[in-house]
């Protein structure tokens, strides 16, 4: 129904009584539930780089039926690749490194090298879920190194929680039955050392910004893994390539979804998404990677680590 004012000196104006009183109709539904939405692709995201990381590992148990590829090869590859990526991102942001505590960025980067080294070497001299279990109990060690080197952080549940986690660690390496050998250590080195480069990873982040990090993590950690195992690089074939460039394009992958994935979930849900790495090497390593079955001791150990990080986590995000 329409209606007609009369305003002095104007013309008629008509209004639409229909727009007064009907009532309005509601904004979509999808700009109400974005944030949510955006939250489930976050977990989605993070799920996602769990698996990326996993297999990359795949990628390198393929790798040894068809081509002789060294572990520091894989792992300098990854780092390469990584800066490359970085350096056009940052070349699109028209941004520069910008440094400004050297000590600390020079710690993550070896850090990081050590324990990406140590992990594939896992994965050449153990299976993929036992070096995929073992790299991810990185999240105790740093409890361990929280308590000793921060006073003020000392967390008795956390305490608790890294007894919990030993035990798991013990049960999956079983020391009566395979013997605590350097093979069977590769894994639970790098997720020392993964702890030293994410306590690293967390100064560095108070004085840098995340692609500085980034660009001094591969691009050093590049010249790092050269200069102590360029004997083992080669020319590679196109084979030997598409190895290199899958489990290295995968660790990437996996960096970036992370990434992205952290912006839209808290901290707590991250840190129990990414532990479920433990539970997908688990469950996909007789399938993808030809893994021998854990068996009820291994995984007993897996779900303890696996309990312990979820714990670790939500306490964190408190």
């Amino acid at each position: 129904m329409n209606t007609y004012r009369f305003r002095p000196g104007c013309i008629i104006t008509r209004i639409k009584t229909e727009s007064l009183f009907m009532p309005q109709t509601p904004p979509p539904a999808t700009t109400v539930h974005a944030p949510a939405m955006m939250g489930i692709l976050g977990c989605l995201a993070v799920f996602a780089s769990a698996f990326c990381f996993y297999f990359s590992t795949v990628v390198i148990r393929w790798s040894r039926e068809v081509v002789a590829i060294d572990s520091a090869y894989f792992a300098f590859f990854r780092f390469f690749l990584g800066f490359l990526v970085v350096c056009v991102i940052m070349g699109f942001q028209r941004q520069g490194p910008a440094p400004k505590r050297y000590h600390l960025l020079i710690g993550r980067t070896v850090g990081n090298c050590i324990a990406v080294y140590c992990f594939y070497q896992a994965v050449r001299y153990t299976s993929v879920a036992e070096a995929n279990i073992l790299n991810m109990t990185y999240p105790i060690f740093v409890v361990i190194l929280s308590w000793v080197l921060l006073r003020h952080q000392r967390d008795p549940v956390a305490v608790a929680m890294v007894v919990l986690a030993v035990a798991g660690v013990w049960l999956i390496l079983q020391p009566g039955r395979l013997g605590l050998t350097l093979t069977s250590l590769w894994g639970l080195a790098s997720g020392i050392s993964a702890a030293f480069a994410i306590v690293y990873l967390n100064l560095s982040r108070q004085h840098h910004d995340a692609n500085t990090v980034l660009f001094y993590m591969f691009g050093l950690g590049s010249v790092l893994m050269f200069l102590f195992f360029h004997h083992h690089f080669f020319w590679p074939d196109v084979r030997e390539f598409s190895y290199l460039a899958l489990c290295g394009g995968a660790g990437i992958a996996g960096q970036f979804l992370i990434t992205i994935g952290f912006r839209y979930v808290t901290a707590v849900e991250g840190g129990v998404i990414s532990s479920t790495r433990i539970l997908l090497a688990a469950l996909l390593g007789p399938w993808l990677a030809g893994d021998p079955s854990l068996g009820g001791a291994g995984w007993m150990g897996a779900l303890l680590i696996f309990g312990a990080n979820v714990v670790l986590t939500v306490r964190k995000g408190r």
